[in-house]
């Protein structure tokens, strides 16, 4: 499969991979080419901003959740655009572990053979700007960094000073950006908000993308992304034949959703429909429930004020339809959401609070599995990651949880996946590359329709 093919990477955080892409993405349509995006790691949020430039769902490419047979097969089994940009995570190296190139954009790099474009943040350095850069290209002894983009420039001796210091690395320079603060994108507890939240926010970044794309040689990064080696093919999955039909919540406050996990649940059979826990009054026709992740505690007073949906769901619950919720989802199933000292009623289907705290959570997980549940059987491993600030409180004793977390939290005490009826509430966000998990989920979904 000969894919053309580019990585957007940084050396840290905050250097503006997410602006740069969206700019390159444009760029490369602006020519007359199609783009499909990815994001490397497990973020649902930055993939949003991607999607809206490139008019095309971006996907996630993770080696922790989905294994480097998962990420391969993912990126050439959607790669059916001219070319393929993907956008890193966090600094190039950064991986599962300091000692470790797990799971780093390097990594994923390596997996899809893809020559990478190194964003410098040159806000606070000149000359010393070359150190930088030469210590990522030495740092691995192949760092597929194939060209430079300096982001953030004062002025243009800045801009001089820094091509002067780099000219001796051999790396071509692809873009010199200068600082505009107007162009920054808005952030929150979690990083940046989710586009299909606030309708503005779809046309801030393709503005951001136009502006910032005038100053990045676009012709020479499709140049680089043309030179790449062939992959292998692989094979795609057929569905099978709809066997049962998933309502999926979809809207502002539920967001948090990987494409492979809709995919992965039509393939095993599924048909999905999609309501919106804020402005529905009731679910759509189902055999089973998926509530995703997302900011529940930001509409929550939309989300409290719906209670014909609030009462539909604990009902279904209750009856024992099959249930998979993550984070957000977890978080409207208890009673209470805290945020800024207001208090939101929720479906109170478990018997515990949620609380924002000031303390982020951010790890990847795995998890033994205790406990059969929804999506499966007892004695298997699950791995995922949890990205929250909210905790539970007032947690009943009785409380009953399907995972021993052997890294990560969880919900308390090392223990998640809260269990009630046929209702599974985690914290764990879990992509559905892992075996099984969708195929039991739409067996579960079919054994309860037919009891």
């Amino acid at each position: 499969m000969k894919i053309p093919r580019i990585v957007l990477s940084g050396t840290s955080s905050g250097v503006g991979k997410t602006s740069i892409t969206a700019a390159i993405i444009h760029g490369i349509k602006k020519r007359g080419y199609s783009v499909q995006p990815f994001k490397v790691g497990p973020d649902f949020i930055d993939p949003t901003y991607l999607s809206a430039v490139a008019q095309r769902p971006a996907r996630n490419l993770d080696a922790w959740l989905m294994g480097r047979r998962g990420v391969l097969k993912d990126f050439v089994c959607n790669s059916c655009s001219d070319i393929s940009v993907i956008e890193g995570v966090m600094g190039y190296y950064d991986g599962f572990a300091g000692g470790s190139n797990f799971a780093s954009t390097h990594h994923v790099s390596n997996i899809v053979q893809a020559p990478v474009i190194l964003v410098l943040d040159a806000s606070k350095a000149a000359r010393s700007i070359a150190a930088t850069a030469l210590g990522f290209v030495k740092f691995h002894k192949n760092s597929r960094i194939s060209g430079l983009i300096l982001n953030k420039l004062g002025s243009k001796k800045h801009e001089d000073l820094c091509r002067q210091a780099l000219s001796k690395l051999g790396i071509p320079i692809v873009g010199a950006i200068p600082r505009d603060a107007s162009l920054n994108l808005e952030s929150r507890h979690l990083g940046l908000i989710p586009v299909g939240e606030i309708k503005s926010l779809e046309k801030k970044i393709r503005s951001i993308a136009k502006a910032y794309s005038d100053y990045i040689d676009i012709e020479k990064i499709i140049e680089i992304g043309t030179k790449t080696s062939s992959l292998p093919k692989m094979p795609q999955n057929a569905n099978m034949p709809q066997r049962a039909k998933i309502a999926v919540a979809v809207d502002e406050s539920f967001n948090f959703y990987y494409r492979e996990n809709l995919d992965s649940l039509r393939r095993a059979g599924a048909s999905l429909v999609f309501f919106s826990p804020i402005h529905d009054k009731k679910v759509p026709s189902c055999d089973g429930l998926y509530i995703g992740g997302g900011f529940p505690e930001v509409k929550g007073e939309m989300l409290e004020r719906n209670n014909s949906m609030k009462k539909e769901i604990k009902k279904k619950a209750e009856e024992g339809m099959p249930i998979y919720a993550e984070c957000g989802g977890l978080m409207y199933l208890t009673r209470s959401i805290r945020y800024k000292e207001k208090k939101f009623k929720m479906i109170g289907l478990y018997d515990a609070d949620t609380v924002m705290q000031k303390k982020l959570k951010l790890n990847y997980t795995k998890a033994r599995v205790s406990r059969p549940c929804v999506v499966s059987r007892a004695n298997s491993s699950l791995q995922g990651h949890e990205f929250h600030f909210s905790e539970l409180e007032s947690i009943s004793k009785d409380s009953t949880f399907a995972y021993e977390m052997e890294i990560g939290v969880g919900i308390n005490k090392k223990r998640d996946g809260m269990l009630q009826y046929n209702t599974l509430a985690s914290y764990m966000h879990m992509h559905f590359a892992q075996p099984n998990v969708a195929k039991t989920f739409v067996d579960n979904c079919i054994r309860k329709s037919r009891s």
